[in-house]
C-alpha cells in the first residue's frame, strides 16, 4: 500500500482491521514486523521553502536527496546531518524525511546543535484511528500546547503515520578543519574528547574511529576555525601529536564514514547502537567482548559489532540504552530490537499507544517491552 495523499492515507488506516508495517524509504531495518506494508514514500514534495526564514515544509515521503538538492542551491543544510545507513545495513531505497523524523536520525553534530527532533517545527500525521492531526507550525514560537512534534520524533510510526514535516534548516559553514590524534586507548580517547568538548572552541564532532584515532571537527568562518584549531591543539598537547587535516573533501569523507558507521559494512556480526555516559564507555568496551567499536558523540554513542545472536544487553556493566540495528531474522526473534523500558515508562508508553493507536495497527510489537 502506497498512498499518495494525506486523505488517502487517512482513509486507508481508518478502513483496515489488520496490523500495518509502516515504512518510509525502506533504508532502516526494523526486524520482522507483523502486517501488510504501508509505504509513505508516495507522500512526496516540498510544499514550502523559505531560505530567508530557514524553514522548509515537505511531505513525509520526500527523499533526502530532493531536500538536499533544494538546500544546496541556497547554500543551506540539515544541521543534524541524518545518517545514511544503507551500506552498513545492506538496504536499498531512498531515505525519506518522514523516516528520518520518525527515527529521530541524528549524526555526529548532535553534540553541538542537537538532534533531529530539535529542528522539527511541526508535523501532520494520521493516527491509528485514521484521524488527521497536526501540531506545531512553521516557526518556533508557533509550537504551543502538547508537544506532539517531539513525541512523534523517534516513535518509529507506532503512534501515527507522518504525512508532513516542518523543519528548521541552517546555513552551510565556510570551512571545516579536523584534528586527529592517534595511539589512544578508549579511556584516553574519551578523556581527550571530553577535554575538547569542554573547551570554549565549539567542537562539532568528536569520535574515535575503528583505527583507534580520535577525530575532532571544527566548523565556521575561516579565521575563526583556524584560530580555534590552534588553541585546541594546545589544549590537547598532553594526549599526543595533533595532526590538522585541512582538505575539505577528506574531512567530508571522514565524517561521512563516521556518521554512517561505514567501517562495519560487510562485517559478519550483529551491529548494535549503544548510548551511555561518555565516561562509562571504556568500562563497557572491556565488558562486551566485541569484534569492533566506534565511538561518537564524545563517547556517548557506541557502534558495536558483536558476535551473531549475542544479547549485548546481558553484558552491559553500566547504565545505558542498546538498540539492535542489524541481525538476521532469527537474531531479531531472539533479541528485542529496542531496549526494554522500565516499568513506569512502559506504562506511560502503553497509555500513549492506546490513545493514538486504539486498534493496535501501527508497527505492533516494535517498541514497549518491559525491562
Amino acid at each position: 500500500m502506497k498512498p499518495t495523499s494525506e486523505a488517502e492515507l487517512a482513509d486507508l488506516i481508518s478502513s483496515v482491521k489488520a496490523p500495518l508495517c509502516i515504512r518510509g524509504g525502506g533504508t532502516r531495518l526494523l526486524g520482522p514486523i507483523e502486517g501488510e506494508v504501508l509505504e509513505t514514500s508516495g507522500l512526496q514534495g516540498i510544499s514550502l521553502y523559505e531560505p530567508g526564514a530557514l524553514t522548509m515544509v515537505a511531505g513525509a515521503g520526500t527523499t533526502l536527496d530532493e531536500i538536499g538538492a533544494a538546500l544546496k542551491a541556497e547554500n543551506q543544510r540539515l544541521a543534524f546531518e541524518p545518517p545514511d545507513l544503507r551500506d552498513v545495513l545492506g538496504t536499498t531505497g531512498a531515505s525519506t524525511i518522514g523516516g528520518v523524523a520518525a527515527s529521530n536520525a541524528s549524526g555526529p553534530r548532535r553534540i553541538s546543535v542537537g538532534a533531529c527532533r530539535d529542528f522539527m517545527l511541526g508535523v501532520r500525521f494520521v493516527d491509528g484511528a485514521g484521524i488527521v492531526a497536526k501540531n506545531g507550525g512553521r516557526v518556533m514560537k508557533n509550537v504551543t500546547g502538547y508537544d506532539l512534534v517531539k513525541l512523534m520524533s523517534g516513535a518509529f510510526g507506532t503512534l501515527g503515520v507522518l504525512s508532513e514535516v516542518s523543519l528548521k534548516v541552517m546555513p552551510k559553514v565556510e570551512i571545516q578543519l579536523c584534528l586527529r590524534i592517534e595511539g589512544l586507548n578508549a579511556k584516553q580517547a574519551v578523556a581527550a574528547m571530553s577535554a575538547a568538548l569542554g573547551s570554549p572552541f565549539e567542537v562539532s564532532g568528536a569520535a574515535q574511529d575503528l583505527d583507534g584515532a580520535v577525530v575532532l571537527r571544527l566548523e565556521g568562518f575561516d579565521a575563526s576555525v583556524r584560530y580555534r584549531a590552534d588553541k585546541l591543539t594546545q589544549v590537547l598537547a598532553g594526549f599526543g601529536t595533533v595532526e590538522i587535516l585541512d582538505d575539505q573533501a577528506q574531512c567530508d569523507t571522514l565524517w561521512r564514514d563516521i556518521r554512517d558507521a561505514r567501517g562495519f559494512t560487510g562485517s559478519t556480526g550483529d551491529l548494535w547502537r549503544v548510548s551511555v555516559k561518555p565516561g562509562d564507555a571504556p568500562e563497557l568496551i572491556d565488558a562486551l567482548g566485541a569484534h569492533a567499536v566506534l565511538l561518537d558523540w564524545g563517547g556517548g554513542l557506541m557502534w558495536v559489532d558483536m558476535p551473531k545472536r549475542t544479547d549485548l544487553r546481558a553484558r552491559m556493566s553500566v547504565p545505558g540504552h542498546a538498540t539492535l540495528m542489524r541481525s538476521d531474522d532469527k537474531g531479531f526473534e531472539q533479541v528485542a530490537r529496542f531496549h526494554p523500558q522500565a516499568a513506569p515508562l512502559a506504562k506511560i508508553s502503553a497509555r500513549l499507544r492506546a490513545r493514538f493507536d486504539p486498534k493496535g495497527l501501527l508497527n505492533p510489537g516494535l517498541m514497549g517491552d518491559v525491562a
